[in-house]
């Protein structure tokens, strides 16, 4: 029997799929720049696409987005209180310092949180506790991030407003189904899942999680910075006199050195070599980044004395009045500097920052750092000033992970307090975030409806401010899923997922019914841990429907397994937004993902296949 062959239409949306798979997985663009990219061309060529320009930007207007849009903004409310960062002190107090009862509170605490509070800004807040209480009580921060993330991971599965696949999978269950999905709908299989995923995390998944960073309680050991931060004393012969620090880096560079003066200091007086005016002048004790071999070049040749035995630490670079502060920080996908070479960055001339070195997962860079173009997840450590990481870290250009500022007086959870004290407020937005979820889950109004009901009154009552509530949007998640929901509809009107059903349709001559719901699932996930969960669940929910109708199984079934397969991506770093943030702060290893999230994957497949069967059926 020769095959039918595909339609035009359907092979052209294929290959715009591919296409867009290719670069998810590279990430040779940007992946929201990507999803717009489909847009276009879903418009361009309408004929074939059946997607007219109106179609094409639906999703701006879908209902998921502005969900979406709308719970990062009552997150953001939420986090503005005090009430999440507090968790730290509890934690610090309830656990006492030991690992078990650390994790357990971790876990525990962020999964339960991410149910309510959208989990990307979850693992945000709780990055920089966990690594200061792991930092106090001389645990491995490694230890604990990864399960952070797993956990804000299964915490997600547990409502409807926990992760913002789920809010798209009822968008698509409404079109699809004419039912979209409530609340709570899925809760109780989200339990179960929890549950095992948590008692993964605590037994089996703490004997794989690697320590990959030593506990240290300077950020100059962490980063193995011994060997590339020396001082060098100016000799009366030295051409740099009468130069400015910016001066005399423009002319070491010029030498073909590669050199950041950080720090000037004088007469007991320490200046940040950024922001100061001060012009060299013999006698000057300069605090330099660079290597050992360099250092030694740079004193032969510019009339320096090299202080071999002087060791610069944490301390000597973060104190008050005129020196800067250290910062470990985290480059989030939606960062303008992705994409850019520390050089071009603009960090120094801007914002008075110097990149002392930079961590991708297990490796570390401290030399030729301008070169280095950044990438979302790269951790850097920073020589800075408090406005300039207070500003980054408000527009979403840097997720701070910890900050040598805090005075050595005060224990972690004293520090949490005084760093984040309760708002007045507090009572007030926990109660609108509660009263979003109720009228929800009463279905007195539609989710998106509620949520911007709730961001309304967090501005009229003072918990938010507008400009804040627009700057806690990760507005390239809120473009790519608006970019490419237009492509699970072309794929609707091409044939293309009833072509991708026919295919997991002919499993069920070897499978049964519930062996084509689990290969639906270990496809989706798949997709997720390479591509983004939105992507996978655009494409692959229209497939599972279809698959479903054919086989004569449940539908809304199939479309809950790839919602689940969705939020749960744990085998890699770039599949989901949350282990790429705590990739370089727990200095992992891509296999370590493999390792560790590779078994809970198997045994949340096989929890949640046979959960969607017992709840719904098949």
């Amino acid at each position: 029997m020769v095959p039918t062959p595909l339609p035009t239409g359907t092979l052209l949306v294929f290959g715009l799929v591919f296409v867009a798979l290719l670069l998810f997985v590279t990430e040779r663009i940007p992946n929201d720049t990507t999803a717009l990219a489909v847009l276009v061309s879903l418009a361009v060529l309408e004929p074939w696409t059946r997607v007219g320009p109106a179609d094409a930007i639906s999703g701006f207007a879908s209902p998921a987005t502005l969900t979406v849009v709308a719970m990062y903004m009552l997150s953001e409310g939420i986090q503005r209180t005090g009430l999440v960062s507090r968790l730290g002190a509890t934690l610090g107090r309830i656990t006492g310092g030991d690992e078990r009862r650390l994790l357990g509170a971790t876990v525990g605490t962020t999964g339960l949180a991410a149910g309510v509070v959208n989990n990307t800004p979850i693992v945000a807040v709780f990055i920089p506790m966990i690594t200061d209480l792991a930092d106090r009580y001389g645990l491995s921060p490694s230890k604990l991030l990864l399960p952070l993330s797993y956990a804000a991971m299964l915490g997600g599965t547990l409502t409807l407003v926990g992760t913002a696949t789920n809010i798209l999978a009822s968008d698509l269950s409404r079109q699809l189904l004419g039912h979209p999905l409530s609340m709570f709908e899925f809760t109780k299989l989200g339990v179960v899942v929890f549950l095992v995923g948590v008692a993964y995390l605590l037994t089996v998944g703490r004997w794989l999680t690697p320590a990959r960073i030593d506990p240290a309680s300077d950020l100059t050991e962490t980063f193995d910075l011994e060997n590339h931060l020396v001082r060098l004393v100016v000799r009366e012969s030295s051409p740099l006199i009468d130069a400015t620090a910016e001066a005399a880096d423009a002319e070491l560079a010029a030498a073909g050195h590669d050199v950041d003066i950080l720090q000037i200091e004088r007469d007991g007086e320490s200046y940040l070599a950024t922001t100061s005016d001060q012009r060299l002048r013999a006698g000057d004790l300069l605090t330099v980044r660079t290597s050992l071999q360099t250092a030694n070049r740079v004193a032969g040749e510019f009339g320096l004395r090299h202080r071999h035995r002087d060791e610069v630490t944490e301390d000597d670079l973060s104190e008050t009045p005129h020196r800067g502060t250290l910062a470990e920080v985290v480059i989030p996908p939606e960062s303008r500097f992705v994409g850019r070479r520390i050089g071009d960055s603009a960090l120094d001339e801007r914002f008075d920052t110097t990149v002392l070195a930079l961590r991708r997962g297990d490796e570390l860079t401290r030399d030729g750092l301008d070169a280095v173009e950044l990438r979302a997840g790269d951790t850097l450590l920073l020589q800075t000033t408090a406005g300039a990481i207070a500003y980054l870290a408000d527009r979403d250009e840097v997720v701070v992970t910890r900050e040598a500022e805090d005075p050595p007086s005060l224990d972690a959870p004293q520090r949490a307090e005084a760093a984040d004290p309760l708002d007045p407020r507090t009572p007030v937005a926990v109660a609108i975030l509660l009263g979003v979820v109720a009228v929800a889950a009463l279905d007195w109004l539609p989710i998106v409806i509620a949520a911007l009901g709730g961001v309304v009154a967090m501005i009229v009552t003072g918990c938010l401010r507008p400009t804040d509530a627009y700057d806690a949007v990760s507005w390239n998640v809120i473009f790519l899923l608006a970019g490419i929901l237009p492509l699970g509809l072309a794929m609707q009107r091409t044939g293309g997922d009833a072509v991708l059903a026919g295919v997991l349709v002919a499993s069920d001559a070897l499978l049964p019914a519930l062996g084509v719901l689990a290969l639906v699932y270990v496809v989706t996930a798949a997709l997720a841990n390479l591509i983004t969960p939105v992507a996978s669940v655009v494409l692959m929910i229209p497939v599972a429907v279809d698959t479903a109708a054919r086989i004569g199984a449940t539908r809304l079934t199939f479309l809950l397994a790839v919602m689940f397969a969705g939020s749960t991506a744990f085998v890699t770093p770039v599949g989901y937004q949350t282990n790429l943030m705590v990739y370089g702060p727990g200095g992992y290893r891509f296999t370590d993902y493999l390792r560790v999230g590779g078994p809970l994957q198997a045994l949340v497949a096989v929890v949640t296949t046979l959960g969607l069967a017992v709840f719904w059926g098949v």
